[in-house]
């Protein structure tokens, strides 16, 4: 593990040092497919976990809510979902892509994961909900993303 870590971590150095921006740096580092998160969490509880998320939010690609789908999550550059006009300044700036990583920091908070986003959620505090609900969402999408 600790091999692994210090590669990513030099890959990832090299990419932002080579001017690539964070994105493509997180791609070259293999974060886009860690799974470490969703391998540790349950889907059919974290199918349970999403009914907190379906007010706002659909699996379905296109099909936007108050937020927008959550369809091809994973390796999605943040604030690029098509058809969605009410993304923040906050993250339609954002310089980051879609990985368990990422989004379980921003499950857990969304205004101190990125202040300035729009999202009227508090977050969800359990890391094992938010591991279960990476499994969900990693199981509904086949592991294809």
């Amino acid at each position: 593990m600790r091999k692994y870590l210090v590669l990513s971590v030099f890959t990832l150095g090299l990419a932002l040092v080579a001017g690539l921006g964070l994105t493509t740096a997180l791609k070259a580092a293999g974060e886009v497919d860690d799974r470490t998160l969703s391998a540790a969490g349950d889907p059919v509880k974290g199918k349970r976990v999403f009914m907190r998320c379906q007010a706002c939010h659909t699996l379905v690609a296109a099909q936007h809510r108050m937020g927008p789908s959550l369809a091809n999550l994973f390796g999605q550059e943040a604030g690029t979902a098509a058809g969605f006009p009410r993304y923040s300044n906050a993250l339609k700036e954002a310089d980051f892509m879609w990985t368990e990583a990422a989004l379980d920091e921003w499950l857990a908070s969304p205004k101190a994961f990125l202040p300035g986003n729009k999202m009227p959620f508090a977050g969800i505090r359990n890391p094992q909900d938010r591991k279960d609900l990476l499994a969900y969402l990693r199981e509904v999408f086949n592991g294809a993303q």
